[in-house]
């Protein structure tokens, strides 16, 4: 399984965009999501703040603001 982990915050258009790219992306490989809502915890509002959305796969960052399906999609065929 790929751990992928959104972390955003409500109101977000960018978050709402990326959720979207993955949850299409993701239906074609084994992966676990999980969103976390920054606006909830003000230790990652101070680490997250200014560059959500920010996509994490397996414990590691790979995007932040916009990823694209290819993108996505090349990242997951890597793991």
């Amino acid at each position: 399984m790929i751990h992928l982990t959104i972390y955003s915050r409500p109101g977000c258009h960018l978050c709402d965009e990326m959720k979207a790219v993955v949850t299409r992306t993701a239906r074609s490989f084994p992966i676990v999501l999980e969103e976390i809502d920054i606006s909830t915890d003000p230790a990652l509002e101070a680490r997250y703040g200014l560059e959500i959305p920010v996509l994490v796969i397996d414990g590691k960052k790979v995007a932040k603001y916009r990823v694209t399906e290819e993108a996505l999609r090349r990242m997951l065929e890597s793991r």
